[in-house]
């Protein structure tokens, strides 16, 4: 199975998970539960190497967050065992997807499936791309996007899964940072292909990180499209590190007050690469970040 992002790369379980974690509990870089949280928070797994699937779900367990996403199914026994969901996850990679036609049988064909398996897990979404452009025109790729959706569409309204199409940008270009020629590179056309679709169970993934480099303006696109809006991740811009550095320009407290302004209920889940090398620095970039989107509305 191909992870969602195919630079998201695969992970398995460690058997000395429990003890890692302990030890990082014992010496005080892991804190105690965070207190119920407004917003939904997950946490992404590959930008979290080396940590494994084991050691995360312990660390989101501890942190008050109910998902670890961008996951296969075959991890699901181990979320279970957690009492984690997955909030999102996908089986076609952003290199293929449905601004082509000749690719819309195997696409739609792994968003089946991935809804199937979504459906019997109990996870909320399933995560779908445009592809690349590859020189196909704007006109063409968006009414090739409308028509591969609404192919899986009705699927997920039976499933009662959204299936969300992640904007992607195609500005910087470095490793995990950039999707250069990828076609749903700007969110204002990415809302109008889903409400061409419509249905209410195809929806944006609203990328904050990627919505700032394109655009910008994240906070009036939020409120703007907050029906269509299914799921969010987030990123510290520049760098798509920790959120609270002192070079970032994304203000997260007052994007997440927006959120809980428009009634977004779903998950936001936690993206972006930290800064620190070692297991402990990124348990400790996690909390800060987890902290800092915990935000209750009236309190800014």
């Amino acid at each position: 199975m191909k992870n969602s992002e195919e630079n998201r790369p695969d992970f398995f379980p460690s058997a000395s998970a429990a003890v890692t974690l302990g030890l990082l509990v014992t010496s005080g870089v892991l804190a105690s539960p965070l207190p119920a949280k407004r917003i939904r928070q997950s946490a992404s797994l590959w930008n979290f190497e080396p940590l494994t699937l084991e050691e995360l779900c312990a660390a989101c367990v501890r942190l008050g967050l109910k998902s670890v996403e961008l996951v296969g199914p075959e991890t699901f026994p181990v979320l279970r065992r957690h009492g984690l969901t997955c909030a999102i996850f996908g089986r076609h990679g952003f290199s293929k997807g449905f601004a082509h036609i000749e690719e819309h049988n195997e696409c739609a064909a792994a968003c089946f499936k991935a809804l199937d398996e979504a459906s019997e897990f109990g996870a909320p979404n399933v995560i779908t791309f445009s592809g690349f452009t590859r020189g196909i025109d704007r006109e063409t790729g968006f009414r090739n996007m409308v028509e591969g959706l609404k192919k899986v569409a009705a699927h997920a309204e039976k499933r009662k899964v959204t299936l969300c199409l992640e904007m992607l940008n195609s500005r910087v270009n470095l490793p995990m940072r950039g999707h250069p020629d990828y076609f749903c590179d700007d969110i204002d056309m990415s809302m109008e292909i889903v409400k061409a679709v419509s249905s209410s169970r195809v929806k944006v993934l609203f990328d904050i990180y990627h919505v700032q480099i394109m655009h910008g303006d994240v906070i009036r696109r939020i409120r703007q499209y907050a029906p269509w809006i299914g799921h969010v991740h987030t990123a510290g811009n520049p760098g798509r590190s920790d959120l609270d550095g002192a070079d970032q320009e994304l203000n997260y407290p007052v994007i997440m007050k927006t959120l809980l302004e428009v009634g977004y209920a779903g998950f936001v889940g936690q993206e972006f690469i930290p800064r620190g090398p070692k297991k402990e620095d990124k348990i400790r970039a996690l909390e800060a970040a987890v902290r800092l989107c915990d935000v209750q509305l009236g309190t800014l």
